[in-house]
């Protein structure tokens, strides 16, 4: 994962190009994840299915779900990503087993400047900030580079329930 970060002046251009930095955009509830309960816990334990509103989707050890950014090169992260938008989408890492539903042949690694970030078929795997339970799915559609997964590592293009996106507060792209 590239950690570079954009220097800008000006208010306008911050909010003009904050978001281009990993794809983020906004839900339109940005206020709501400081006053938030923190996101449910990571757990890179396994890699398994699990059903969500958008179907059998991929989720960590704990049933968090697991996003691809389209941007991302095939075992290559090539987000250019900067604090604000690595703390809303944190690499999964690791060296996770095969769970339920998965083919184990398809979990892989990449290397995330010097940490193992986990790939499925090919994909580097992310969590959302603001999904804050297991099976939550806020982060799915972002910018329309945000995607959870399927089985076969292919990106769910299904939109999620219009609860998902707002419930609790829920944010998108970078959150500020």
């Amino acid at each position: 994962m590239h950690h570079g970060r954009i220097a800008v002046s000006g208010p306008a251009l911050v909010a003009a190009l904050g978001p281009a930095g990993c794809g983020g955009g906004s839900t339109g509830n940005e206020d709501g994840a400081k006053s938030q309960a923190p996101a449910a816990a990571m757990n890179p334990s396994a890699v398994r299915t699990n059903d969500s509103p958008l179907g059998t989707v991929l989720v960590d050890g704990g049933g968090r779900t697991l996003y691809l950014f389209t941007a991302d090169g095939k075992n290559t992260n090539s987000m250019d990503c900067d604090a604000a938008c690595l703390k809303l989408w944190p690499p999964m890492e690791g060296k996770p087993k095969a769970g339920d539903g998965v083919d184990a042949g398809l979990i892989g690694t990449t290397d995330d400047a010097g940490r193992a970030q986990v790939t499925y078929a090919g994909h580097p795997l992310y969590y959302y900030a603001a999904d804050r339970a297991a099976g939550d799915v806020k982060g799915q559609g972002i910018d329309g580079v945000w995607f959870a997964l399927d089985a076969k590592g292919a990106a769910v293009k299904k939109a999620a329930p219009a609860a998902s996106a707002t419930q609790d507060g829920g944010v998108g792209g970078f959150g500020y």
